[in-house]
């Protein structure tokens, strides 16, 4: 690795114009496709390939049942007489005809139970799927009327998601307007210099837009999910930024005693070599997340891995370049009496944590727990309109579907039986029937809407006529919409909310309780939707966690040559993410600050997990190494500990700044999910660099004493 390090740091000294070069074609090539990257974003993908996906395939294809349609809601707002709500909403159904895939339109004219008094949905059925939907829906709202007697918002599944990509959006670009200026702001202070300011946020910009110029690739071949559209640019620029302040401050350092060259050999030695072993740790990290079986994850896992190898390269070649190239302005900047200072500062910290370690362990503690304390309260779900702004149109349409349409106590289920053919013998009649009586005895069933009731016999009647095909053929218009393709689709209203745990039970047990050999049953619906991913989440979790613990334990054991060193590193990482989570809990479980109260996104607790499990490490690691360094040269725990903090501290604390500058803006989104990563990040940041690499780590180091160190043999 050294060899390797040194090598860059030669060629990069010898050859500095071709590397920029190399670079500028690479940025600008894959900048020119940065414009394409939305187009090539499929659906959010918080989607289980379970038993969900294939009922919807099934009622889709053979039973013509609508698959996330459109719903326009009209609200007779001045009371209008009921002819004239009546004539409004038959005008605004005429209208949107002829809209570019339009298929089918559910009117709430011919269908009485879509009418509620003041209140009426119709549903719009589209060829174009849910991702593709966001020009259509411009059109849609350029064709609807806009009367102030009859109001006409537009919701849907399609229409929240288009509402969330077009938000997520401007949150980013308003995100990198402020965080982009704000970290150069916090390297300026760093650095006190415009030259070595700029340089590590070149390199940031480089990174995130050559890797998202790549992913419009993957994505031509790979389903990925639009939240990638966030996380590259958050990710890519915090990693980005964060790598080359490592190396340009270990740089100007080296710069005081040594003369440019023997300076950037030294900075790929050491710093450089804590940025591998700090990418191996987030790469470990993000493969990690794939162990959770849906495509939003694996697409975020895929996304940064390929901004995390474009940050490596651009920091360990565009960077040295630049050092070489701008190295006169970098050296006016550069002193000793500044660095000496500098180095005196943060020397007088970590002698305090050396004298009172206990009770700076203590108070350390105490701050975290008063931060794990909201975690009891902490609840979890899967985004819907809510995570709109309340004032947004498809939100407001959805709450009042919801409130006039849909029990909030209960939950519509799709149970689908298979008769043992195409044809549909006495036997798989009588199988169904047994089926349907169990459905209605259970006790968590509230109704159960079934051919056999739509028929209206006795089981003595139907056997009968099952054995008559002829006779048979006359009930073809009844049995239509529950029979097709050797399947019956049974409607059963289950108690609970599709989100409440009641409806999880209900559909996870269901399946394999209702199913036999001679006629399989799948189970399908919203609450079944919630119910698999849920699971797939929380199923897997465990494999996640373990799987991080494990490869950072190598990796850390590798770069350290400890036992106890990486026990305690990543002991300190789940505890700054941890407290992040207790810090969300509280913010958004009551809604301080302005915040709407509100569950945490349930992809949330994984991608800050993923993430900054990996991303924090890098301080971790910084400080650590030059710990280690330290402790090589003189086989003092205490000096170690001295000369880590001091000569790390300076840019821990300027790493996390700058990390805190570009995570943080997305708190002032639109969409909660991105404001509730922004602020988890953040705050687990805040935390890490703060308690646990000021506090809790020097005093567990002097604690510890020469323990740290031990490794076996």
């Amino acid at each position: 690795m050294d060899k390797g390090l040194r090598m860059l740091a030669v060629l990069s000294f010898q050859f500095p114009l071709v590397v920029l070069a190399v670079w500028i074609v690479l940025v600008t090539f894959f900048g020119c496709f940065v414009p394409k990257l939305p187009h090539v974003l499929k659906d959010h993908g918080l989607l289980a390939h379970g038993t969900y996906s294939q009922v919807q395939r099934i009622l889709v294809s053979d039973f013509q049942l609508p698959d996330n349609p459109v719903i326009l809601v009209f609200e007779n707002s001045q009371h209008v007489s009921t002819d004239r709500f009546r004539e409004g909403i038959e005008g605004a159904l005429q209208r949107v005809q002829g809209t570019d895939g339009l298929l089918e339109t559910v009117s709430p004219l011919e269908r009485p139970d879509m009418l509620d008094g003041d209140h009426a949905y119709a549903l719009l059925v589209f060829r174009q799927p849910a991702y593709e939907m966001e020009p259509v829906l411009a059109k849609l709202d350029r064709r609807l009327p806009h009367r102030s007697d009859i109001t006409v918002r537009v919701t849907g599944k399609s229409v929240v998601q288009a509402d969330v990509n077009r938000m997520s959006r401007k949150d980013l670009q308003q995100a990198e307007r402020i965080g982009i200026p704000a970290a150069m702001l916090v390297l300026w202070l760093a650095f006190g210099g415009f030259i070595v300011a700029i340089l590590p946020v070149a390199v940031g910009v480089a990174g995130v837009t050559a890797a998202m110029g790549m992913m419009v690739f993957i994505g031509m071949k790979l389903e990925l999910s639009n939240f990638v559209l966030n996380v590259i640019p958050m990710v890519g620029l915090a990693l980005s930024i964060d790598y080359a302040l490592m190396i340009v401050s270990r740089y100007r350092e080296e710069l005081v005693w040594r003369p440019a060259e023997a300076a950037l050999t030294v900075a790929m030695q050491t710093a450089g070599r804590a940025v591998l072993f700090s990418a191996a740790v987030v790469c470990f990290g993000l493969l990690a997340v794939l162990f959770i079986p849906l495509p939003m994850f694996a697409s975020i896992a895929i996304g940064a891995l390929t901004v995390l190898a474009v940050s490596v390269a651009a920091t360990l070649t565009l960077l040295p370049a630049l050092l070489v190239l701008f190295r006169r302005g970098i050296r006016a900047v550069s002193g000793a009496s500044p660095a000496v200072r500098r180095a005196a500062r943060w020397r007088a910290w970590p002698q305090f944590v050396l004298r009172r370690p206990l009770r700076v362990m203590l108070l350390a503690a105490v701050i975290l727990f008063v931060c794990f304390l909201p975690l009891k309260d902490m609840e979890v779900a899967i985004p819907d309109a809510s995570s709109l702004p309340k004032g947004n149109d498809s939100r407001q349409a959805a709450e009042a579907y919801q409130t006039h349409f849909e029990s909030a106590d209960s939950s519509l289920v799709y149970v689908l039986a298979q008769a043992q053919g195409k044809e549909w013998t006495p036997d798989d009649w009588r199988r169904a029937n047994a089926l349907v009586r169990s459905l209605r005895g259970d006790p968590g069933v509230e109704r159960v809407d079934d051919v056999f009731t739509r028929l209206r016999l006795t089981p003595e009647q139907l056997d009968a006529l099952v054995r008559q095909p002829a006779v048979m053929k006359r009930f073809e218009p009844t049995l239509k919409p529950f029979m097709q393709s050797g399947r019956m689709l049974i409607a059963v209203t289950i108690e609970g909310a599709p989100s409440s745990k009641q409806a999880a039970d209900w559909v996870r047990s269901s399946q394999n309780r209702y199913s036999s050999s001679q006629m399989p049953v799948l189970v399908g619906g919203e609450a079944k939707y919630r119910q698999e991913v849920f699971d797939a989440i929380f199923g897997n979790i465990g494999k996640v966690i373990w799987f991080l613990a494990i490869s950072n334990f190598i990796v850390l054991f590798a770069a350290f040559r400890s036992v106890i060193i990486p026990l305690k590193t990543i002991a300190m990482n789940i505890m700054s993410i941890g407290a992040s989570f207790g810090i969300l809990v509280w913010l958004f479980g009551s809604g301080r600050f302005g915040l709407e109260p509100a569950p945490i996104a349930i992809m949330i607790p994984v991608f800050i997990f993923g993430l900054v499990f990996g991303i924090s490490m890098d301080y971790g690691v910084f400080l650590i190494s030059r710990m280690y360094e330290s402790y090589r040269r003189t086989l003092c725990n205490e000096e170690a500990v001295l000369d880590g903090v001091a000569g790390s501290g300076p840019i821990i604390t300027s790493a996390a700044a700058i990390m805190i500058a570009v995570t943080l803006p997305f708190a002032f989104g639109e969409v909660q999910g991105v404001k509730q990563l922004g602020i988890g990040i953040a705050a687990a940041i805040l935390i890490d660099a703060t308690v646990i690499r000021l506090m809790l780590v020097p005093s567990l180091m002097k604690w510890l004493g020469k323990w740290n160190w031990w490794a076996p043999g």
